[in-house]
């Protein structure tokens, strides 16, 4: 019994899930790393979700692809999101991982926080996800916060802006180079 519960333990203090923060190596405009905390308190499996997708390098190589000024950049689409692909397909896609729930919380979307993008089904977030450049309280309760830049606000203020309503970038986006979990 005393082997069982060690394994348990064991199994719980490696995942993903108890991660503290993220670093984001950010290249184009925008040069350097954004160091972001996660809030597994808050929204346990989306934060899950995307440490087990950065673990995998599944974000490494992930273009910005929506950057509306004034509001937010958005990034994560790990299907259809790298350099060399379809970008017109970026932000359509996901991960091979299901869909989440919502986690909704009482918490605000302010400078820096970092939100699930979905679809308009509220339990459709998957991989993508955006950073606040400003407070945005129209989203407080409607999509999933998961974390907050703790240092590199420069950096995500010199991220690539997009064209147009929607913020698509053209020519060539700014890149998550590499996405390293920390604890």
């Amino acid at each position: 019994m005393r082997k069982i519960a060690l394994a348990a333990v064991a199994a719980l203090v490696a995942s993903p899930a108890l991660a503290a923060g993220l670093e984001i190596d950010v290249a184009g405009e925008a040069n350097g790393t954004v160091t972001v905390d996660l809030f597994e308190d808050v929204a346990p499996n989306h934060v899950e979700q995307i440490t087990a997708l950065a673990q995998s390098g599944a974000y490494d190589g992930v273009v910005f692809h929506r950057v509306i000024d004034g509001f937010m950049a958005q990034t994560g689409d790990v299907q259809h999101g790298r350099i060399g692909g379809n970008m017109s397909l970026a932000g359509t896609g996901g991960s091979d991982r299901p869909d989440l729930g919502a986690e909704f919380s009482d918490l605000d979307f302010a400078r820096g926080v970092i939100g699930m993008a979905r679809s308009a089904d509220p339990n459709s977030a998957n991989s993508q996800f955006f950073i606040m450049f400003a407070p945005a309280p129209h989203l407080n309760g409607q999509y999933t916060i998961v974390g907050a830049v703790t240092d590199g606000m420069d950096i995500v203020d010199a991220i690539k802006r997009g064209e147009g309503r929607n913020g698509a970038v053209t020519g060539q986006p700014d890149v998550m180079e590499a996405v390293r979990v920390t604890e």
